[in-house]
């Protein structure tokens, strides 16, 4: 919390460098969608995806900085896991793990992975913690 009595989230926005910034852009929107999140655009040239919460994920047109990452989304639900993984496949990503359990991390872990358009992996979580 800050001085302001406002709770500052740990990553105020990310940006990613993609190949092909329409075919992320509709990868991403579909993907996303389940999860919340909307799309939005900037007047210098990124293109951002945000929940009204949650901080900004950005993708801007551009050569990778380096090999693959591995973003996580949060999930409201587990069904949105679910949802996430679906679309996230119909819209082009390679199935990366299927949505499950994830006991190892911790009991109420569960998660869904797929591949982008770049080879990143994209993880949606949801955290069920009795």
């Amino acid at each position: 919390m800050n001085s302001y009595g406002v709770l500052t989230p740990l990553f105020d926005h990310v940006t990613l460098f993609v190949r092909d910034l329409s075919r992320s852009r509709a990868f991403y929107q579909q993907a996303l969608e389940p999860l919340g999140v909307r799309i939005v655009q900037s007047s210098q040239g990124p293109l951002g995806f945000v929940t009204d919460d949650r901080g900004d994920f950005w993708i801007k047109e551009g050569a990778p900085s380096g090999g693959p990452v591995h973003i996580a989304f949060g999930a409201p639900s587990s069904a949105a896991v679910d949802a996430f993984h679906a679309t996230a496949l119909r819209a082009g990503g390679i199935d990366n793990g299927p949505p499950g359990l994830r006991p190892h991390y911790h009991p109420g872990y569960y998660a869904a992975f797929v591949l982008d358009p770049d080879g990143n992996n994209v993880e949606a979580v949801f955290h069920d913690r009795p």
